[in-house]
């Protein structure tokens, strides 16, 4: 197939001040799909190469080329960046982009698969209603109206991580968290912030309204490249989350990256679906249940049982792996009709 890939963010590592976590599965999305043999073009602006220098070996296009499905990450009004006119401070083009894009193909009847990342799309949008689009998110426990297709995990690291190598890596740090603020300042009272009162910590990221934690370390936004060199010091994590996304079972690629460097994802009972993620040790119910858990670990860092932990994390990601994952994705892209006729 010749696929239409309509996102904004990055291939590459990009730049240091961007929230764009798809950069842990996009690029091998990609490389991926192209391995199966479809054709693959780029539909929004090549922000690797205007805004990291960076030149990647794809094919980009700002027009409306023919392509048998179109494949878009949803993007949603942000006011004061994608809403404002075009050319005016601080604009992004990557929503007037993408409506231009759901003309042009969706509305023309090109079968079309909308990934939902962040749960954005109105329940009531009319582009729910053609035929020829189906809506994807990452959730498991989904209300009727889409379709599950969770975060994947790339194969090459999951063959990589060694659970012996990762237990026996010497981790000053009890807890970390590498990511933004944004709608989890509930799960971060609850968790993180009771037990940064009690063990040596770290939390990377964009976090703007911090007074009321005044005993936690923030250290700001870090590399992408540095994300991993975060979990590989500290003994946990805690999967901080969205309530919106709680509720339906879904998790961001900050799980892969914690387990995959060895880091210990504690995961609020509240996430539909935690048995799936992670074992149930890791699971809390409170900030006391996270504090026992956290002293408890530090106890076993180095054991065997330490490295069994790690084993049945890394296990838990196996039904995510890309190379399936690719191969779901293209059977759900046939399986689109054409025609925007209304259901």
């Amino acid at each position: 197939m010749r696929i239409g890939f309509s996102f904004w963010g990055f291939l590459g590592s990009g730049i240091i001040d961007t929230p764009d976590g798809g950069r842990f599965w996009r690029r091998p999305i990609v490389d991926e799909l192209i391995g199966l043999g479809h054709e693959v073009v780029l539909l929004q602006t090549d922000r690797d190469h205007t805004e990291a220098g960076q030149a990647l070996p794809y094919r980009w296009h700002a027009g409306f080329p023919a392509v048998d499905v179109l494949m878009c990450e949803w993007r949603w009004p942000l006011p004061g960046r994608n809403t404002t006119p075009c050319g005016s401070v601080g604009h992004t083009c990557d929503l007037h982009r993408q409506a231009d894009l759901i003309t042009s193909y969706s509305n023309a009847g090109v079968p079309t698969l909308i990934w939902d990342t962040d749960r954005q799309l109105p329940t009531d949008v009319s582009l729910r209603q053609l035929r020829n689009v189906l809506v994807c998110e990452p959730g498991l426990a989904l209300p009727p109206g889409s379709v599950s297709l969770p975060t994947p995990v790339p194969d090459r690291l999951l063959d990589a991580a060694d659970p012996a190598e990762l237990s026996a890596r010497a981790r000053r740090l009890a807890l970390a968290y590498v990511g933004n603020q944004y709608d989890r300042d509930g799960d971060f009272d609850a968790f993180f912030a009771p037990a940064a009162a009690r063990f040596p910590h770290q939390v990377a990221g964009k976090w703007t309204q911090t007074s009321r934690w005044p005993w936690v370390n923030f250290t700001g936004r870090c590399s992408f490249s540095q994300t991993r060199a975060v979990y590989l010091t500290a003994t946990t994590t805690i999967l901080l989350n969205r309530a919106r996304y709680s509720r339906v079972g879904h998790v961001s690629q900050r799980l892969g990256e914690a387990v995959l460097a060895g880091c210990l994802p504690l995961t609020p009972a509240s996430l539909a679906c935690a048995d799936v993620y992670t074992p149930s040790a890791l699971h809390v119910a409170d900030g006391a249940e996270t504090v026992e858990r956290i002293a408890w670990a530090q106890r076993i860092v180095g054991s065997r049982e330490h490295e069994e932990l790690i084993e049945a994390c890394l296990l838990l990601l196996e039904p995510f792996r890309l190379s399936a994952w690719a191969c779901r994705l293209t059977q759900l892209m046939t399986t689109i009709p054409t025609g925007s006729e209304r259901t």
